[in-house]
């Protein structure tokens, strides 16, 4: 009775409001992932993006504590997002892939 009681609860649990993404992540169809790997790789191959390896040696040991969780890629644009997560809170990294330099930051 108590487990139904706690579940019924959290039916009833009004959803805890989140401050809205920077930028809105749009879907992607498997064909446009899949373009994406393939302009990133091709890029990579012939040397115009570093590789992933290389932006996260450069950017990881400047977050101060915060744990790296992962990337993204942006073909289009070459422009790598390293995302972290410091005290529940996340932080993304831009990186431009052919110099390695940071061009943006959300979170703190």
């Amino acid at each position: 009775m108590t487990m139904i009681l706690f579940l019924a609860s959290l039916a009833a649990a009004q959803p805890i409001a989140q401050p809205p993404l920077a930028e809105p992540m749009a879907f992607q169809a498997p064909e446009q992932r899949r373009n994406d790997q393939q302009r990133a790789f091709d890029a990579r191959r012939t040397g115009r993006i570093l590789p992933l390896p290389e932006i996260e040696r450069r950017v990881v040991p400047t977050m101060g504590g915060a744990q790296y969780i992962g990337f993204d890629f942006d073909s289009r644009s070459g422009i790598y997002t390293l995302k972290f997560l410091r005290d529940g809170s996340v932080i993304w990294v831009d990186v431009d892939g052919q110099t390695g330099q940071v061009v943006g930051r959300t979170g703190r």
